[in-house]
């Protein structure tokens, strides 16, 4: 049995409206909650619309942290879910809330940092956010009418946290390991990424960025510790002195 402050860090995106952030506190506070990273919201910080629409979850609000990009706000964490309502075209996999949060749990319970990260409420999260996510949240809505609010969307991914509320199974690779965190991801792509350009490897120029991108969401997708972190450094500094020898 997990302890209340093993938990996710619940992760807001570029929200827009202050009464949405109060909302989604309240929700996250419904079920045991309260670890909230809020990115570049767009109507400044602290918000009094937030505070109003918490409604007895303002806690949340004053202890919420606050980050200017997404990078920053998940670079403590070793695994993060994005919760959207399809791909984009990322090869990812793909969870329920239900699902997610069991997986969650077993992280957790083995020493891992875990977030999930919600979109901005008009058109969601953009690919940039997306491909650092280890995997991705979707709920099985009306095709028709997939858009959620973003206090729905935290709404109901807290509730399948708490439901998971029973002991969890061991999970199969000791927390001894050591995951990479996303930082240590975040510096390991754009080591890859820098070399790689210096050799001229995006080329056409037009196809440069869908490149990068697709490089970013590889990493993502592996499960690396710290030491796998290490050797791909190493690796790539190795072949620039072979280089520079040659």
């Amino acid at each position: 049995m997990l302890s209340p402050d093993q938990q996710p860090a619940f992760v807001l995106i570029r929200p827009q409206m202050g009464e949405n952030i109060g909302a989604a506190a309240r929700a996250m506070w419904n079920f045991g909650l309260d670890r909230m990273r809020i990115v570049d919201p767009r109507d400044g910080w602290p918000n009094q619309k937030a505070v109003v629409m918490a409604s007895g979850a303002g806690r949340l609000l004053d202890e919420a942290q606050l980050f200017d990009d997404t990078p920053t706000a998940i670079g403590d964490c070793d695994f993060v879910y994005a919760t959207t309502a399809r791909p984009r075209d990322l090869t990812k996999p793909v969870f329920t809330p239900e699902a997610a949060m069991r997986d969650a749990r077993a992280r957790i319970a083995a020493g891992g940092k875990v977030a999930v990260m919600f979109g901005p409420e008009r058109a969601g999260m953009e690919n940039d956010d997306i491909a650092r996510a280890n995997a991705i949240i979707s709920v099985p809505v009306n095709p028709e009418f997939a858009s959620l609010n973003l206090a729905q969307c935290v709404l109901l991914t807290g509730y399948e946290w708490r439901r998971e509320a029973a002991p969890v199974p061991d999970v199969t690779v000791s927390a001894m390991v050591g995951w990479a965190e996303q930082i240590e991801i975040e510096k390991l792509g754009a080591h890859f990424e820098e070399r790689l350009d210096e050799a001229g490897f995006f080329f056409p120029e037009h196809k440069a960025a869908n490149m990068k991108l697709n490089l970013r969401n590889l990493w993502s997708r592996m499960p690396l510790t710290r030491a796998d972190v290490q050797m791909l450094h190493g690796v790539m500094r190795q072949m620039v002195r072979w280089k520079e020898r040659g």
